[in-house]
């Protein structure tokens, strides 16, 4: 039985260690990349977004090992149509590790950061899936969506 877990400001060592594994794994970093800076920026993030309510983490624990995490990021956009409160929620950071797949902790990490999502009144929430994710998405009711686009880092 899988067991979600909110995290805290007491668990920032551990936030950070599965932060840098879900970054070197989405984007293939090879082992000796450095990740001092983005190690240091996430702390900061952390620090104030789990302060003020911004962000929400939580750990998946099997026989009371951290075996999986998510996150999910509070912001507000103009109401819309589509959400009148304009309150949105970011999930990201959803992660398992390898020998824990395919048991239902990503279901019950997602699962558990919707509910949180709801109870702020998120009336959108949207992520960015890996093929790997999608299925697990998909059947959580996530749906692709047309007419997004996103500038390159490296555009002027």
């Amino acid at each position: 039985m899988v067991e979600i877990r909110r995290a805290t400001l007491k668990d920032l060592d551990t936030l950070l260690h599965w932060r840098i594994t879900v970054i070197r794994d989405v984007f293939r970093l090879p082992e000796d990349y450095d990740t001092g800076l983005l190690e240091k920026e996430n702390l900061a993030y952390y620090q104030n977004a789990l302060s003020d309510g911004g962000h929400i983490a939580c750990f998946a624990l099997l026989d009371g090992n951290v075996v999986g995490c998510g996150g999910i990021c509070f912001q507000t956009e103009m109401p819309s149509p589509d959400n009148p409160s304009g309150q949105c929620a970011y999930l990201m950071n959803v992660y398992t590790e390898p020998s824990s797949r395919r048991k239902g902790i990503g279901r019950a990490v997602v699962g558990w950061l919707i509910q949180r999502a709801k109870e702020k009144g998120a009336g959108k929430i949207y992520l960015e899936a890996t093929e790997a994710g999608a299925g697990l998405y998909s059947g959580l009711g996530f749906r692709r969506a047309a007419g997004f686009m996103k500038l390159k880092q490296d555009s002027r």
